[in-house]
């Protein structure tokens, strides 16, 4: 299956994420070859998932085919395929689709839901990650109102209107805040026989304060929004347990819901076979300060999987995507010192900010020192995602949506094309 045959070096990328991207992207014209491995033929613009889970916009204008993207990189190669093993004896990855030698390896695998060891929460509640688990979301909610509308069990619709959010990062601030905004200005409308009071959104969250890596402005104004929008908040408490109806948390409060939405913890994806490796808190590699996987000469993680760990960031760099982009550059370059025997330079983390938003004309901005919130944040927050989306078509098709549903206040994507069984955990594309 290996296709080298040349004397240049060649650069194994696991992952097509946003570190990935940015590493292949700035070696274009390096005298090295490129090699992708993903299991996905696409790049997805993970910030936006909470958008299509909601409906809100469609799946494919937040995912660009990979190929697409260097079709005009010379020196770029990818291949669809599941990372089975690293073999870093011989320099070879292990994939379904056969062996792949490399000179240096970078493993941008990103990160995955942490349900922190608890099976019945990864089995019974819903993550969003990825874009079929954003359409599973999105097909569960929907197939749950539909339900809803049905049923002469108050006890029961009471469950199917009933959304827990757990965690209040800005995934679960976003995702909220979509709910709620669902509840005031679509639920009565396009389902006869509902009421928004019988809608009820909770948000859990064990921190005492919601967006905790953002301004303590920032968090008071993330929960004034969400309060606004009738979301129940629950600061300092933890998920006990939830079998699929009822909800246990640690202050002995018990929820009947249908609707659990775990956005509560992400860990990385390791490969198996870098037993030298030293994995940290948060199922992170750990690397010296040009991304250099520790024990190893010449294998390389960036983005959300890697850490390097220093006195300002003793649990890594923020698993954000502006991080991972500028660790892919960064390592690109040195990657270049390292073929001509130059010395490297250490990675350098240029925070530009962090928005968020909770919902139409609202939103929370931290940019240095500056820090503001409402309406001039919203539009921040949408122009810097539009500018982020790969893709022409996709920013052409996120801004239309966008002003189509502002000024409807509806969404034409609430579409069941893939009803979803939570119990077996499988879609029915057919429905």
């Amino acid at each position: 299956m290996d296709q080298q045959n040349t004397h240049k070096p060649r650069v194994v990328i696991i992952g097509g994420g946003f570190a990935g991207l940015q590493l292949a992207k700035k070696l274009k014209h390096a005298p090295v070859n490129v090699l992708m491995l993903d299991k996905h033929n696409y790049h997805t613009f993970q910030p936006l998932l909470y958008q299509v889970a909601m409906g809100a916009i469609p799946a494919d204008s937040i995912a660009f085919p990979i190929r697409r993207i260097f079709t005009y990189q010379e020196n770029f190669q990818f291949n669809l395929a599941n990372v089975e093993k690293i073999n870093p004896e011989i320099n070879t990855v292990s994939t379904n689709i056969g062996d792949f030698s490399y000179d240096y390896l970078v493993i941008a695998t990103g990160s995955n839901t942490n349900f922190f060891g608890n099976k019945e929460l990864e089995t019974c509640t819903m993550p969003m990650k990825n874009l079929p688990e954003a359409l599973n979301l999105r097909g569960l909610t929907l197939q749950h109102l539909e339900r809803a509308l049905i049923t002469k069990d108050k006890e029961e619709r009471a469950a199917l209107m009933t959304f827990v959010v757990v965690g209040g990062g800005p995934t679960g601030v976003e995702l909220a805040g979509a709910l709620g905004e669902m509840r005031h200005l679509i639920l009565e409308k396009d389902y006869h026989g509902l009421s928004k009071q019988d809608m009820k959104v909770y948000l859990v969250e064990g921190k005492d304060r919601l967006l905790a890596a953002m301004s303590d402005g920032a968090s008071r104004k993330a929960k004034q929004f969400l309060s606004a929008n009738d979301v129940i908040i629950y600061n300092s408490v933890h998920v006990k347990s939830y079998d699929g109806n009822t909800l246990t948390i640690d202050d002995g409060m018990v929820l009947k819901a249908r609707n659990v939405f775990w956005a509560a913890g992400v860990m990385g994806e390791v490969p198996e076979g870098i037993e030298k490796a030293k994995i940290v808190r948060g199922s992170r590699i750990e690397t010296d300060e040009i991304n250099r996987v520790k024990g190893y000469d010449n294998i390389f993680a960036i983005g959300d999987v890697s850490a390097i760990i220093s006195e300002q960031y003793p649990n890594g760099h923020p698993g954000v995507a502006p991080a991972a982009i500028q660790q892919g550059a960064w390592l690109a370059s040195n990657l270049m010192r390292i073929i001509k025997n130059e010395p490297t330079l250490p990675f350098i983390y240029r925070d530009k900010g962090t928005l968020a938003t909770i919902g139409r004309n609202k939103a929370v901005a931290d940019l240095g020192k500056v820090h503001f919130q409402g309406f001039f944040a919203w539009l921040l927050w949408g122009l810097v995602h539009i500018l982020s989306l790969v893709g022409f078509s996709n920013k052409t098709s996120v801004i239309l949506t966008w002003m189509i549903n502002y000024f409807t206040k509806n969404s034409d994507n609430r579409l069941i094309v893939r009803s979803y069984n939570r119990s077996t955990r499988t879609v029915d594309a057919e429905n």
